[in-house]
């Protein structure tokens, strides 16, 4: 392997010029330094300095290439490895750098213009247009059509109305209890509801509400029951799910639904227990025979098990149904890190065009419930037109001009032969309109109007609500002060939330839900359920620590509390009841600390059967931490232990990436993984692996060279809360993640600034939210500078 290939940049230059490197030689005839004199301070030279007085002659102050080596110094390698070279080969021929001097120049190097990161914070950026993607397009339709009605209905208490019968008919003179219902999940026996109140045989009960859909994908919704039951669902006309009147044994009555995550939908269970058929016991002087009842309302969220629908994801109050787009998409591009809107496919264009298609049809068909116009109105074709303009304005994002209502609106009625067919082609117009698609083009400057759309698509993913278009359209959105007012609001309604729960689930690589399976022999009593548990409980701890009031990422890192139900304590060794529902419980502080250790994660990047400090420890790098690693030279398989049976799991990583070729990423990679070898595939605690003492000893180079030595899992987590590393890579994927567009984009200070904030703002995610979403709303590309700032 030439220097060239091990170093990882294209071209045939050699790193360092070997006159550059060469000593300096005290010149004949020099005064010589008096025997008395005081020895002065050792100065440190820092690696900016060395590369600047012995390498940039050669290679250029920013590494762009000079006199004889043309090529820029650009490459892949991490700071070990680039070490390793220059102390090594640097220069050809002469006097080495030592390995302190050689470590101070591959850092500066590495962070100033070699690595990825550098290369992309020295590469100009800029705002790219950018369409909408999939996810704020079908939040956008649903709230274009839903028009004032608010994504989750308000309400003060979780879980449904519940009201009984002491009948079949639902006649309110017949009902005997009403009250909220955490779940629906019953097992009546055969008694009923109350032994006194009911006759056990002849009972009946509903329940209505909202569901709150936590994430977007197909949810299965089942009806469990040995007797009558019907389900309306997201303002169906006819029952969901209908077995009213049912035969055979069946007791499982379920159906697929598309949902989009962070709305709530309507619920109506009704539920029904009579004695069917003709009975003769009164007959022969006998009573009737005592049956069983019990009914249950499930769900199969997306890639997860069947389970009772929990009571945080049902709201006593009913909502208005909403308008879902079914239409499949082409995955949204990813990159680069974060989900964006850059791309523009045939499939994608194909996918806009089906999904208006499927929107106006639907809303024309069922106009009356979605508008609100009856179907007898004498006025229905002014109506119509007044809702096509609301639509449009509120698609666009800014009053229409009068060219624009006459384009979209006016032309579409008078061409039309109905007035239904002319509010389809007006809707069609819209939902396919730059204007629409496209993040506000049309404007060169930000005005009020784009600074309402650039906050309501950070924090929520959707068109401005009604308050915002308000406060643009009275020119309330001109100062800082004001567009951090809106903000705050902003950050403390649920879609809010479920913006900062996709980012997160993001950030940690568990978006994507998959089936976790581990061996059932090594790992009894894991199966789809205890790991559809876990995942409740990584939901649980996230939106109690970044979603709650204070949001302190520190918190996030370090917490000793985690949430378990009797499943899952009985797995991992804590004392609960068997049937216990979630609980927040604490743990011990020296061996669990925050998300890091929580067993979904630590389960997640696991094998079948073991641990995987790689994978684990690419997380921390990547994410956590926010330092890029090239693609694996090749795919390889790990070692089975079988190949080494005497073998930790840290024996068997250390022996397969000790060649050169794997070691230059696997030396940064593996020392972090190392740290969390205490917890098995499943995320259990242990004290040994294979028979041998577990070894959690490791270590991180900082991007100023420093090494920072961690003895296990807890020194680590903290190190994660508090190290600048940490702090600003979660500034700055937050900032992708709400923004979608490169942070750089919006100054050479904008991630400096923002970090500041969030010290001085105690960490706080949500203030963070704010900042940012102050910071690129009111930032000006025409005038670089900060509206409202001095």
């Amino acid at each position: 392997m030439t220097t060239t290939q091990f170093f990882g940049f294209s071209g045939s230059l050699l790193f360092l010029g070997a006159a550059a490197l060469l000593p300096a030689t005290p010149q004949k005839g020099a005064a010589k330094k008096p025997a008395n004199q005081t020895p002065a301070k050792k100065v440190v030279v820092t690696g900016e300095a060395l590369y600047l007085n012995r390498c940039s002659g050669c290679h250029g102050k920013t590494g762009q290439g000079g006199s004889g080596y043309e090529s820029p110094l650009v490459g892949t390698k991490m700071v070990p490895a680039l070490s390793k070279f220059i102390h090594a080969s640097m220069p050809p021929s002469g006097a080495k750098l030592s390995m302190e001097e050689a470590t101070k120049v591959a850092a500066y190097v590495y962070d100033a213009f070699y690595s990825p990161i550098a290369q992309d914070r020295n590469r100009p950026a800029r705002v790219a247009l950018s369409r909408l993607t999939v996810r704020q397009f079908r939040n956008a339709v649903a709230d274009l059509v839903g028009q004032s009605r608010p994504a989750i209905a308000f309400s003060k208490e979780n879980g449904l109305r519940g009201e009984y019968f002491k009948a079949r008919n639902f006649d309110q003179k017949s009902r005997v209890i009403e009250r909220v219902d955490a779940e629906v999940n019953f097992d009546f026996g055969t008694e009923g509801p109350q032994q006194a109140e009911f006759d056990p045989n002849n009972f009946s009960a509903v329940w209505q509400g909202s569901v709150i859909a936590p994430e977007t994908g197909e949810y299965e919704i089942s009806a469990n029951t040995d007797h009558a039951v019907r389900i309306w669902f997201n303002g169906w006309k006819k029952p969901f799910i209908d077995a009213w009147v049912k035969s055979g044994k069946d007791t499982e009555f379920k159906e697929t639904v598309y949902l989009v995550g962070g709305r709530s939908y309507p619920i109506r269970m009704e539920f029904s227990k009579a004695v069917l058929g003709v009975s003769d016991a009164d007959k022969k002087n006998k009573k009737r025979p005592l049956l069983p009842a019990f009914v249950n309302l499930q769900w199969k969220r997306p890639h997860l098990a069947a389970e009772s629908i929990p009571q945080r994801f049902l709201i006593t109050t009913s909502s208005a149904e909403s308008m879902v787009v079914t239409t499949p998409f082409p995955a949204d591009d990813r990159s680069i890190g974060y989900e964006r809107g850059n791309s523009v496919s045939k499939a994608w264009d194909d996918a806009t065009t089906n999904a208006a298609i499927e929107v106006t049809t639907k809303l024309v068909e069922n106009l009356q419930t979605y508008t609100g116009i009856p179907p007898e109105a004498a006025d229905r074709k002014d109506k119509m037109i007044a809702f096509a303009k609301r639509f449009a304005a509120r698609a666009f994002r800014r009053p229409l001009t009068p060219e624009i209502e006459q384009t979209y609106i006016s032309k579409q009625f008078d061409a039309a032969s109905t007035p239904e067919i002319g509010l389809k082609r007006a809707l069609l117009m819209t939902l396919k309109s730059p204007r629409f698609l496209y993040r506000e083009i049309g404007s060169d400057t930000k005005d009020d109007y784009s600074i309402a759309s650039d906050l309501s698509f950070g924090l929520w993913d959707t068109v401005p609500d009604q308050e915002l278009t308000n406060a643009a359209a009275k020119g309330q959105l001109h100062t800082t002060e004001q567009i951090s007012a809106q903000a705050e609001r902003m950050v403390q309604d649920p879609r809010s939330w479920t913006k900062l729960r996709e980012f997160l689930l993001g950030w940690l690589k568990v978006d994507e839900t998959q089936e976790l399976v581990k061996n059932a022999k090594n790992y009894p009593g894991f199966d789809s359920q205890a790991a559809t548990d876990l995942r409740t409980s990584l939901e649980l701890f996230l939106q109690n620590t970044a979603g709650s009031p204070t949001a302190d990422y520190r918190e996030m890192m370090q917490s000793k509390t985690q949430y378990l139900n009797g499943r899952l304590a009985k797995i991992y060794g804590v004392t609960l009841p068997e049937k216990s529902g979630f609980e927040k419980v604490e743990l011990d502080p020296a061996r669990r600390a925050g998300v890091l250790t929580h067993p979904y994660l630590l389960a997640r990047f696991a094998y079948l059967d073991g641990s995987s400090p790689i994978h684990r420890g690419v997380l921390i790098l990547r994410n956590l931490l926010g330092r890029k690693l090239p693609p694996p030279p090749a795919a390889v398989a790990p070692f089975a232990a079988s190949l080494h049976p005497k073998f930790t799991t840290r024996e068997r990583v250390a022996l397969q990436t000790k060649p050169e070729l794997c070691n230059s990423c696997h030396s940064v990679i593996n020392p972090l993984g190392f740290t969390l070898e205490r917890f098995d595939a499943i995320g259990r605690l242990r004290d040994k692996d294979n028979g041998k003492l577990v070894d959690t000893s490791g270590f991180y180079r900082d991007r100023g060279g420093k090494i920072v030595k961690f003895s296990g899992a807890s020194e680590l987590a903290k190190y994660l809360a508090e190290s600048e590393d940490a702090q600003g890579a979660f500034v700055e994927k937050l900032f992708h993640s709400l923004v979608k567009q490169p942070i750089l984009a919006y100054g050479p200070t904008a991630k400096t600034e923002l970090e500041k904030s969030f010290e001085n703002n105690q960490y706080s995610i949500k203030k963070l939210m704010v900042q940012i979403m102050v910071k690129a709303a009111s930032y000006d590309p025409a005038q670089s500078t900060a509206k409202g700032n001095p």
